[in-house]
């Protein structure tokens, strides 16, 4: 796709042949040329008799000649080569002015190059080909302007409706021809036109560029290709703070175009700040609600958001996500699929309070935004502080991106959430004289208590899982007890050393 340019023909050389005061002929056969030979825009016309022109030329032009040159034996096929090679776009021979007609090396050269070759007849000047090309870039130039205004008037009052980021999105797609799509701070397509004007999988591939962009912070402007699909990525606000992206289904824009890309994506950012200002307040009252909440009395919050998720719920913590982003995910969940939640920002990081059906929601957005979230088991809006703190406690045993469960984080012993490394510490050392007793003497006391205990503290089926007699059993406890200094005949200190033994590392 490309821009819509106006309704004024593009500065071609087919547009300067078809120009009936001219006369200009085409020589070369139409259908010989390459593609679009004659549809490349053409930046200017120049004359020159030289045999080398090449040295004061640019690219994109078409060159005029008399054909003097080849008067003083100068080899056709290189002037030809030279020309192609510099990037002339067409070659214009005046006849009747040196030579009667166009000369046929040189028709064969222009063929063999794939260059168009016509004819300027001898009442046309060479400064009125170059005067009819001007005139048609300054007509280009003005109908570019003037569409730029009448765009960018389009815009504003499009900015003006109801959903005014939508509309102008809209409006930038249907003045430039071309699809528009603008994401949110989290990647998310939000507002496309034509909505269906790019597959699936196309829009899938350029999502993932756009998360990529946000999340590295990329400079933008430059084209990329998608599936063979081109496209122009356009960042919306500040570096370090980025609202949005806006993407375009085109490969180049001219200075006019991209002039109303600029006024786009500041009307956007203005928008989105607005919108950011009015979240901020909105992530301030649900700071404050969070606190009620913590206090196990979800009715003050009740009141003010009119409802919340449906209990039993679950309550997660993220300490390293990208709030604003995240809160536009659960604001679209919202509005898309009706999905009830509950976020708010607080010293520990990012809470958010989801139904328990609603659950795995959780593992989607630790995967989108790769970050940790600890998440609670599910519980009642009564005991939210109690969701809270094992959220937390989920939280901290998660080192690397994903969601962290409380009931898969500390297990279904109470032991398991005791092994800290202070417990840990005070068990080694508790244990040390037995360790260093079956170190010195190769004993195997630490085991024989295991299975002792294991055992449910019975010599006879101990003894027979260890291969030992029963009184051996009881000799080795007897020496273990002494050298723990621990009676292990009494309950509470079997439990003790059955905690040691558990949190003690191996």
């Amino acid at each position: 796709m490309s821009v819509n340019a106006d309704v004024t023909e593009v500065p071609t050389l087919r547009a300067l042949l078809r120009r009936r005061d001219l006369g200009l002929r085409l020589v070369s056969a139409d259908e010989l040329l390459p593609d679009a030979a004659l549809d490349r825009p053409l930046r200017w016309v120049h004359s020159s008799d030289l045999a080398d022109p090449t040295p004061f030329l640019a690219e994109d032009l078409a060159l005029l000649t008399t054909g003097t040159q080849f008067d003083r034996d100068s080899d056709i096929e290189v002037y030809v080569d030279r020309l192609a090679d510099r990037g002339v776009l067409g070659l214009g021979f005046g006849t009747e002015v040196h030579r009667p007609g166009v000369p046929d090396e040189l028709i064969e050269a222009c063929a063999r190059r794939g260059m168009p070759l016509f004819e300027v007849p001898y009442r046309t000047p060479f400064i009125a080909v170059a005067r009819a090309h001007s005139e048609a870039i300054a007509a280009q130039a003005y109908a570019r302007r003037s569409w730029a205004l009448d765009t960018q008037r389009a815009l504003a009052l499009a900015a003006l409706r109801p959903r005014g980021l939508d509309a102008t999105v809209a409006e930038l797609g249907r003045r430039l021809g071309v699809w528009a799509g603008m994401y949110d701070a989290s990647g998310a397509l939000v507002h496309a036109h034509p909505r269906d004007a790019v597959s699936a999988s196309v829009r899938a591939g350029l999502g993932d560029r756009v998360a990529e962009v946000l999340a590295r912070g990329l400079e933008t402007g430059q084209s990329l290709a998608v599936e063979e699909q081109t496209f122009m990525l356009f960042t919306v606000g500040r570096g370090g703070q980025l609202r949005g992206v806006i993407a375009l289904a085109i490969d180049a824009l001219d200075p006019e175009a991209r002039t109303v890309v600029t006024s786009v994506i500041a009307m956007a950012g203005l928008a989105l700040e607005q919108s950011e200002q009015l979240a901020r307040s909105r992530r301030r009252l649900h700071t404050q609600l969070l606190g009620s909440l913590l206090g196990d009395d979800p009715s003050l919050a009740r009141r003010v958001l009119g409802s919340l998720p449906p209990a039993p719920v679950i309550v997660a913590v993220t300490g390293d996500a990208p709030t604003g982003a995240l809160t536009d995910w659960w604001e679209r969940r919202r509005s898309e699929h009706g999905t009830a939640s509950f976020v708010a920002e607080s010293d520990e990081g990012l809470t958010m309070c989801v139904s328990a059906d609603d659950e795995a929601l959780l593992d989607e957005i630790a995967h989108r935004f790769g970050i940790r979230i600890g998440a609670s088991g599910p519980e009642s809006y009564g005991v939210f502080s109690r969701a809270h703190a094992q959220a937390l406690t989920a939280l901290r045993q998660k080192s690397d991106a994903g969601v962290s469960r409380y009931a898969d984080a500390v297990g279904s012993s109470i032991l398991s959430a005791l092994a800290t490394d202070e417990a840990r510490l005070v068990a080694e050392s508790r244990l040390a004289p037995l360790r260093d007793h079956d170190a010195r003497v190769g004993g195997d006391l630490e085991r024989t208590l295991r299975t002792w205990l294991e055992h449910d503290a019975k010599a006879e089926s101990a003894a027979v899982a260890l291969g030992v007699h029963r009184h051996t059993l009881r000799s080795r406890i007897a020496q273990a007890g002494m050298l723990l200094g621990i009676d292990l005949s009494s309950f509470p200190a079997r439990a003790e050393l059955w905690t040691l033994l558990q949190t003690a590392r191996d």
